[in-house]
């Protein structure tokens, strides 16, 4: 069986990463979206309330569970007997810092490859910093993550929107 897990902090998730997710559904037999519980970040959404909103967004993709994890992303991996981890690159800055860590991580564990995804165009400038970036001025988000994820981050800022304190 072919398994891999996508990592990152998912801080919400975005069309782009639903994209990523579903394309890399269809290369392997099972994929685990990895999300970062990161002590070291502040968060909009606690760890919990990001695994909620994904397992609900991939829902129809049969495939594909979401479970949270500390640590090192190959050691998560070597845990459930993955392959492969799968990385969104957007722009030529994604893929300096993606290939430091993929490289990384080979030295760690040769057994685990990473699997680059090229975002498709239409999301390439998309991220979850902009999101909520855009949502703490009180800018539509619609067109940057699903209904329910709108949803999520706009009761996350009801009351704090940027310069209108």
């Amino acid at each position: 069986m072919k398994k891999a897990i996508y990592p990152g902090s998912f801080d919400p998730v975005t069309l782009g990463h639903i994209d990523v997710i579903e394309r890399a559904s269809k290369l392997f037999d099972h994929l685990i979206i990895a999300v970062l519980g990161n002590s070291a970040k502040t968060p909009l959404f606690s760890t919990e309330e990001r695994v909620k909103m994904l397992k609900e967004v991939t829902k129809h993709i049969p495939n594909v569970e979401v479970e949270s994890f500390g640590g090192l992303t190959v050691d998560f991996a070597k845990a459930h007997n993955a392959n492969a981890m799968v990385r969104g690159l957007r722009a030529v800055t994604d893929f300096e810092y993606e290939l430091q860590i993929a490289q990384l991580n080979h030295v760690i564990n040769p057994e685990i490859d990473t699997v680059f995804l090229v975002t498709d165009l239409k999301y390439a400038y998309l991220s979850s910093s902009s999101v909520k970036e855009v949502a703490a001025y009180g800018g539509d988000i619609s067109q940057f993550v699903t209904p329910l994820v709108e949803q999520e981050v706009k009761k996350k800022f009801e009351g704090k929107i940027k310069g209108k304190e």
